[in-house]
């Protein structure tokens, strides 16, 4: 390649497609399909999916083994045929027991059914009296009363009970059952003369102008632009370059 040398490098032409002549992000980005469920081009069609299921196997129960396996001779139509066979196992370990010996036994008690020996009667302390045979003393009885209804030995004169006073026909029995002057309340004027005119007394109103007002120090004239002419004003921005490319969502990247 032939050319006139710009300083110390010589310029050739490119080989390709340059990245920053495009505004979109190029090539890189994989459009979204058109097939499935997820991930789905949401410009275009999506048609109703269904899922497969799996395959089901048969029941254990239902299945035979087929000719491929071979049967044991042993095995009967009432199952597995074991004749008797001795097993073969380790000697069982023995528990060492502590019995007593000939002087832990005590022989004497037992001498008396042995060998003849003289009557002999232990003595014993005094026995409790029983509650039950103990009878009541003289103290414990009282004489019937002979005062009075209902006595046993003597002959009762006829008795009397004092009740209280009756109600029946005196003169503070209320025959018509009716309220006296004090069962009513007071009834209001209102009702049976002519209504005076009544006025509320409400409480006393402050005057209008008596609180403290702002003074000319508290307000800020600001920018006289409102009220007076103002020379034209520019804002500087940011300068943007005409190969940046734009942002792109991450949702739209997959």
């Amino acid at each position: 390649m032939q050319g006139p040398w710009v300083g110390t490098w010589r310029p050739h032409p490119r080989r390709g497609p340059i990245l920053a002549e495009f505004n979109t992000p190029g090539p890189k980005y994989g459009l979204p399909g058109t097939t499935g469920h997820p991930g789905h081009d949401p410009t275009r069609q999506r048609a109703p999916a269904y899922s497969f299921g799996t395959t089901t196997y048969p029941s254990a129960a239902t299945c035979s083994p087929g000719p491929q396996y071979f049967i044991d001779s042993s095995i009967t139509k009432s199952g597995k045929h074991v004749p008797p066979t001795a097993l073969v196992t380790a000697r069982p370990k023995t528990k060492i027991v502590v019995t007593p010996g000939p002087s832990d036994y005590t022989t004497e008690p037992a001498d008396k059914h042995v060998y003849h020996s003289a009557r002999a009667n232990s003595i014993f302390s005094r026995p409790k009296d029983i509650k039950c045979s103990q009878t009541p003393g003289p103290a414990a009885y009282s004489l019937p009363r002979i005062l009075g209804p209902r006595t046993p030995s003597t002959p009762a004169a006829p008795c009397y009970s004092m009740r209280w006073k009756s109600q029946y026909q005196s003169c503070f029995q209320d025959m018509a059952k009716t309220p006296g002057p004090a069962a009513f309340n007071k009834v209001d004027l209102d009702v049976y003369k002519p209504k005076a005119p009544k006025f509320t007394m409400r409480i006393k109103t402050k005057a209008v102008g008596t609180g403290t007002a702002p003074g000319p120090a508290e307000y800020n004239p600001g920018k006289l632009s409102a009220t007076k002419t103002r020379d034209p004003a520019f804002s500087f921005g940011i300068r943007h370059s005409a190969y940046e490319a734009s942002v792109v969502p991450k949702s739209q990247i997959d």
